[in-house]
C-alpha cells in the first residue's frame, strides 16, 4: 500500500496536493470574476489544444454532442476545411507557448473567425493583445495536467452562455467531485480508495476500452498514465475493438484490460462490453471495470477523470517514480522550430 510518506518523498513537487484540492479549485474557477462572453448563433466551433488542453476540447465536444453545434477538436497545426468567418475558434494553451495551438490561432485570425483564447500568459496572450482578440488569463497550478480543473471550469464560466450549457449540470458536477474527493484523496490511503486499488491492479500495459461519449475520459486517462506513471498505454473504442482488436487476445498476453463504462451507455455499447467480458471470462483473462456516476455527461466525465487521474499518481508512487518531470516532452520542445 502507498503511505503518506511515500507520496511526500517520491512526489516531492506535491502534485498529489493539487489533486486533493481539485473540487475546491473547480468551484473557485467556476465562480471566478473572469468576464463571460456571449457569441451569438454559433453553429460551428473548433477547440484547439494539445495534451491536457486538447482533453478539455474533448470534454466540450462530449457536452455538445447532442446540440446542433458542429464541433471539431484539433490537436495539431491545421484547421478543418469547413472553417470560415462564422466559425468560433477556442484555443487553449496552459503555458501560452504551445506551437501547434499558436499556429491555429494565427490561421484563425487570417480567416477572420470569431476567436477566444485561454492561457496563463505567454506568446498566446501577447498575440491576442496585439490583434485585439478575446483572451482570458488563467493561472496554472503546478503543471498543465494538474491545472485541468482550473482551466475547464474557468472556460465553462466564460463560455456557458455562448454554448447554452446548463448551470445546474455544472453545479451538479461540482457536488459530485466533492463526493469523489472523500474516497480517492491522500486522506484515504486504504483499500476503500478506488483510485489506489486501480493503481495497484495495473501491473503491465493497460488497454483501456471506452464507449461512445466517454472517449474524453479514456484519452485523458491514457495521457495521464503516460505523463505521470511513465508507462505505455493502449486505448480502443469498445465497438470497433470487436471488429479487430479482440483478435490479439488469441495469443497469451500480459496486457491489462480496463473497461470504462457509463451508466447510460448505448444499448449496443453495453452489448459489446458484455460479449467481451464473456470472452475474457472464458479465456481466464482478468479485467477491471470502472463505472461512471449517474448525472449529466459533464458529471460522468469529470468524476471519471478525477478517479482515473489520481490512480496515475498512485501508480507512479507504487513504481517509485516522480510523477512531475516530463523530460521527454522537454526534449521534443527544445528540438521544435
Amino acid at each position: 500500500m502507498v503511505s503518506k510518506l511515500d507520496l511526500e518523498v517520491i512526489d516531492d513537487k506535491k502534485m498529489f496536493e493539487v489533486y486533493d484540492k481539485w473540487p475546491e479549485i473547480a468551484k473557485q474557477s467556476y465562480n471566478s470574476d473572469l468576464h463571460p462572453i456571449d457569441f451569438e448563433k454559433i453553429n460551428h466551433i473548433v477547440f484547439a489544444g494539445m495534451g491536457g488542453s486538447g482533453a478539455i476540447g474533448d470534454i466540450f465536444s462530449s457536452i455538445l454532442s447532442k446540440s446542433k453545434i458542429h464541433v471539431n477538436v484539433v490537436k495539431g497545426y491545421l484547421l478543418p476545411h469547413t472553417t470560415n468567418s462564422d466559425s468560433l475558434i477556442v484555443t487553449t494553451s496552459i503555458s501560452g507557448n504551445t506551437k501547434e495551438t499558436l499556429e491555429i490561432l494565427r490561421a484563425s485570425k487570417e480567416l477572420g473567425c470569431k476567436i477566444i483564447a485561454f492561457s496563463d500568459g505567454g506568446l498566446m496572450k501577447d498575440f491576442c493583445e496585439k490583434n485585439s482578440i478575446e483572451h482570458r488569463q488563467i493561472k496554472m497550478h503546478h503543471s498543465p495536467r494538474a491545472s485541468f480543473t482550473v482551466f475547464l471550469y474557468s472556460m465553462l464560466n466564460v463560455l456557458r452562455n455562448s454554448l447554452s450549457i446548463k448551470n445546474e449540470d455544472i453545479e451538479e458536477s461540482l457536488i459530485k467531485l466533492k463526493e469523489i474527493q472523500i474516497k480517492i484523496s491522500s486522506k484515504n490511503l486504504s483499500k476503500s480508495n478506488p483510485s489506489l486499488m486501480l493503481a495497484e491492479w495495473i501491473t503491465e500495459i493497460p488497454l483501456i476500452y471506452f464507449p461512445y461519449g466517454l472517449q474524453s475520459a479514456a484519452i485523458r486517462f491514457k495521457n495521464s498514465l503516460q505523463e505521470n506513471s511513465k508507462i505505455h498505454v493502449i486505448v480502443e473504442d469498445i465497438v470497433e475493438s470487436c471488429h479487430n482488436g479482440i483478435v490479439a487476445w488469441e495469443k497469451k498476453s500480459s496486457i491489462r484490460p480496463i473497461f470504462i463504462k457509463g451508466v447510460n451507455d448505448h444499448i449496443k455499447s453495453k452489448e459489446k462490453f458484455n460479449i467481451l467480458a464473456k470472452y475474457f471470462d472464458q479465456n481466464k483473462i482478468e479485467y477491471k471495470e470502472i463505472n461512471s456516476l449517474e448525472g449529466s455527461i459533464l458529471t460522468k466525465i469529470i468524476c471519471l477523470i478525477y478517479l482515473l487521474d489520481y490512480s496515475t499518481i498512485y501508480k507512479a508512487i507504487i513504481d517509485k517514480t516522480d510523477p512531475s518531470p516530463v523530460n521527454s516532452i522537454d526534449f521534443v520542445k527544445k528540438k521544435m522550430k
